[in-house]
């Protein structure tokens, strides 16, 4: 906008005109530089991407029966006995041999778990008879490998509470947990590391793997997809983790870890678990986990 001693010099005098119009023109730039430059956003940096492998040791045994269930089977059983034939062991064993009367008392032996002891009446048996039948039978069992005691369900390192032995909780599922050094604190954690360029993820993840248990172990990784994705908190300075988790399975060998980067190593179940990762890392892989 012009001035208003501009314009009376435009009044009285042509040439005055232009030269109040060049001294006003020249004098726009160094307004211009006064004015602020918009300030451009800073790029965000990309996000560091690694994988983690969530390895399982499916159970070994078969799980115990809950009360109610065994309430259940036994029921069943008694059923099934009541309405079912007799069997027709004359057609079967040779009348006073040693293999009927071993039916005989196994068949006894059973009544009593379907129905109980005092379901089946007292035998009308000489006991001299009835003790020599016995002991036959028990002989006949000992030639024939049967009668064996069978192997305790609790192994050795559950009494001793070996967490880095693969016997453990054999009804249970187990998850290999690491004790590693991060950002100047030990934390625990599943094996976990970098992606590298050039490499799919599930390949990222058996090669870190190996890189932090070692190559004594046959693993195998389940599908190309991750199961979960953790992102935890931003450092200062520092980009910001995608954690993406892929499932594997443990078929034989054990972790033999460095001792420096990775300090130790423990088989967990999933309650063992939520007792040692941090609460932000519990609430990504709680629901991943087996709860058998």
């Amino acid at each position: 906008m012009l001035s208003r001693h501009v314009l009376k010099q435009v009044g009285s005098c042509p040439r005055a005109a232009r030269r109040a119009f060049a001294t006003e023109v020249s004098s726009s730039p160094a307004t211009l530089e006064n004015v602020a430059q918009p300030v451009r956003p800073k790029k965000s940096e990309k996000p560091r991407i690694s994988t983690a492998v969530i390895l399982n040791r499916s159970p070994i045994l078969t799980k115990a029966p809950t009360p109610f269930e065994t309430a259940f089977y036994s029921y069943q059983a008694r059923i099934r006995r009541a309405l079912s034939n007799p069997f027709p062991h004359d057609f079967y064993f040779k009348q006073g041999s040693l293999l009927q009367t071993r039916f005989n008392l196994e068949e006894r032996q059973r009544e009593k778990r379907a129905f109980g002891p005092s379901f089946l009446p007292p035998e009308d048996v000489d006991p001299e008879k009835a003790a020599a039948d016995k002991a036959a039978v028990e002989q006949l069992a000992q030639q024939e490998g049967e009668g064996e005691e069978l192997t305790s369900r609790t192994h050795k390192a559950d009494l001793t509470n070996d967490v880095k032995s693969l016997d453990r909780q054999g009804q249970r599922n187990l998850y290999l947990l690491l004790l590693a050094e991060e950002n100047g604190k030990d934390v625990w954690r599943f094996p976990q590391g970098g992606l590298e360029k050039g490499d799919l993820l599930h390949q990222a993840a058996q090669k870190d793997l190996f890189a932090e248990c070692g190559e004594h172990m046959d693993t195998w990784i389940v599908g190309r997809n991750p199961i979960g994705l953790y992102k935890p908190k931003p450092t200062p300075n520092q980009p910001q983790d995608h954690v993406f988790f892929f499932k594997g399975h443990i078929m034989a060998g054990q972790v033999r870890v460095d001792g420096q980067r990775v300090k130790d190593f423990a088989w967990l179940t999933k309650e063992e678990i939520s007792e040692k990762v941090d609460k932000d890392y519990w609430e990504v892989v709680g629901d991943i986990l087996s709860d058998f």
